[in-house]
């Protein structure tokens, strides 16, 4: 097993929940949606949908927001911005930015299981200007060009 973190917390709204990982080696503890009725997103529409929470990352740590892959696989159901970042100097309310790439209306109902949260350490760069740079066999290359 991995290194454990605390991740202390608040839960904003009274239907708010905790979230839990589904498994014991779960990388990814899932996000509910806190809502006091259902939300339709269309087709190619994207909503920020609340969660209810507050959470405090220790210093070195990123929150990573990222897409279930049973709503992606069967509704079409992802996070735009995959993963989101949620900084450890942050403390405002997490929020999940869902678009609806299928072909159907989807419904997220209070309480549903919207998206996961991991947890990833961070190393912060010091960026170094430099007159030349070492020379690589892809050089500029970029989108493509180590083919298929």
């Amino acid at each position: 097993m991995s290194d454990q973190i605390s991740v202390h917390f608040q839960l904003i709204h009274p239907l708010a929940k905790v979230p839990a990982y589904q498994s014991a080696l779960a990388a990814g503890a899932d996000l509910q949606a806190c809502l006091d009725t259902s939300l339709s997103i269309l087709p190619g529409q994207r909503c920020l949908v609340p969660t209810g929470l507050i959470i405090a990352l220790p210093a070195g740590y990123e929150g990573q927001i990222r897409p279930r892959s049973g709503l992606a696989l069967k509704y079409g159901i992802t996070c735009l911005n995959s993963p989101g970042t949620i900084d450890a100097d942050y403390r405002g309310e997490v929020k999940v930015l869902l678009v609806n790439l299928g072909s159907e209306v989807f419904t997220v109902n209070p309480g549903d299981r919207i998206a996961q949260l991991v947890m990833a350490a961070v190393s912060v760069a010091k960026f170094l200007a430099s007159e030349e740079l070492a020379d690589t066999g892809r050089s500029s290359g970029g989108f493509g060009s180590t083919g298929q």
